[in-house]
């Protein structure tokens, strides 16, 4: 089938498996001591490793394409209460877990945590790390919005303890930063790099392609930008158009977004570009270079991707999330925070903040592990799932949706090699990988959930 073709049939909707099952399935009666109770079973069950999220939500503007929890930025005496509380709930978390279990992952997201002093992360790294050693080169990573940043602070940001940053371009084109409300980086971004090269940090560059005004020509110009400055993982996000998650998003509707068609070519385009400059695909959206750890896991059948991204067997670990609408993604169990900034502070005050979260069963464990090989590794073996899971082929095919009839269809149009002992995505489905996850999930056989089309 042609890429029109495949569009036509399989651009629905369906979720991003970036947890299974996905967070719209979380239940409000997950209380705080269900979460206490996970926390301690995560001890001894599990990965061993502790990965740790915080959630800054705060940002100078608000970019009219973003669908995260984030907030304009609120009068000091409001954050340093916040960042107060993220200290507290730190310190909660810290006394139920076992210290001898090693940290090998801590991730900033938000909102944009770049809008906090580097002296004030720098404060949190170090009440992170004061309860627990570290695994051998553990990855320290914060989201940098480069449009208000200056030498000074990106020194500081290396002095802090970060050893990998992720640079929020987005586009390198003025105009779509423009009517998207961003604004373009502060300093050149070759600047930015050789700052950060000097500290020997990892660098990835975000872009976001899909927004009002990218055409295929021109999200290929900054493509090559971005490859011009070298970045060890570039990122090419798929924009999700969820306005009934973020009402902001609606004015994007005004200027008009990229057909589904221009969409995919903007995609398939970078690609070959990246491919040509010897980056290498890793999952849904990452490009690596091949002595980057991630491109080893793949060719190894080994990589892992939970909230903080695509990672290693070496740095993945259960992940302890913190602040306002973090979710915590433990090995029977998620549980989110409340969303609201002054209720996560007011129930940081008197115990935790969870709101709602979800009860992994011995099968949703199984599906998840399915879900997840397939979605990192674009492959699934059911002898090498059978071996490492310690359950039987048949078992594990029972609690999927598993259909050889859906599958040798996909395996017709193109997207799947398949056959009873495996499958293996093709170059041409790989836009599509959520679909053929979604074949193998029951409880999208009766979905009632919203999601985004995977173009």
């Amino acid at each position: 089938m042609t890429t029109t073709e495949l569009l036509a049939k399989y651009n629905v909707p369906v979720p991003r498996y970036t947890s299974y099952p996905p967070a719209n399935y979380f239940e409000e009666s997950f209380t705080v001591k269900d979460y206490e109770t996970a926390v301690k079973e995560s001890n001894t069950v599990g990965e061993k490793r502790i990965s740790f999220y915080i959630h800054i939500p705060f940002c100078r503007h608000l970019c009219h394409y973003c669908g995260c929890n984030s907030f304009a930025i609120m009068k000091p005496e409001k954050i340093d209460r916040y960042v107060s509380a993220v200290h507290q709930e730190i310190e909660k978390t810290a006394k139920l877990l076992d210290t001898h279990r090693p940290v090998s992952q801590i991730h900033y997201g938000g909102g944009t945590p770049t809008v906090l002093p580097a002296s004030v992360l720098k404060e949190l790294n170090e009440h992170l790390l004061s309860a627990f050693s570290c695994i051998d080169q553990p990855e320290i990573a914060i989201e940098c919005h480069p449009g208000y940043l200056d030498e000074n602070y990106w020194q500081s940001l290396t002095d802090a303890g970060f050893n990998r940053f992720s640079l929020g371009i987005q586009d390198f084109d003025e105009k779509v930063l423009k009517v998207v409300n961003r604004r373009p980086s502060l300093l050149p971004v070759e600047n930015i790099i050789q700052i950060l090269r000097q500290k020997n940090a990892g660098i990835n560059m975000d872009l976001l392609y899909g927004l009002p005004l990218q055409i295929e020509k021109s999200f290929a110009k900054t493509v090559a930008c971005a490859i011009e400055l070298q970045p060890d993982r570039l990122v090419t996000f798929s924009y999700a158009h969820v306005p009934w998650v973020n009402k902001r998003q609606l004015v994007l509707e005004k200027t008009g977004l990229p057909a589904k068609e221009e969409k995919s070519r903007m995609y398939e385009t970078a690609k070959e570009i990246l491919q040509q400059a010897g980056y290498h695909a890793i999952g849904l959206d990452h490009f690596v270079k091949a002595t980057d750890e991630l491109y080893t896991a793949l060719q190894n059948g080994q990589l892992h991707r939970n909230f903080q991204g695509y990672c290693t067997r070496r740095t993945t670990g259960q992940v302890y999330a913190f602040g306002v609408t973090a979710i915590s993604q433990l090995s029977n169990a998620y549980a989110q925070n409340s969303k609201n900034i002054e209720d996560y502070i007011k129930k940081i005050e008197t115990g935790f903040a969870t709101v709602k979260g979800y009860r992994l069963n011995e099968e949703d464990q199984i599906v998840r592990e399915v879900i997840e090989t397939l979605m990192c590794n674009y492959s699934l073996n059911w002898q090498e799932l059978s071996d490492r899971l310690s359950i039987s082929e048949e078992k594990i095919k029972q609690a999927t949706a598993y259909n050889s009839a859906l599958f040798y269809t996909f395996a017709n149009d193109g997207i799947l090699t398949f056959d009873e002992k495996q499958m293996q995505v093709t170059p041409q489905g790989t836009l599509f990988v959520r679909n053929i996850a979604a074949a193998l999930d029951k409880r999208m056989l009766h979905s009632d959930k919203s999601f985004s089309k995977p173009v």
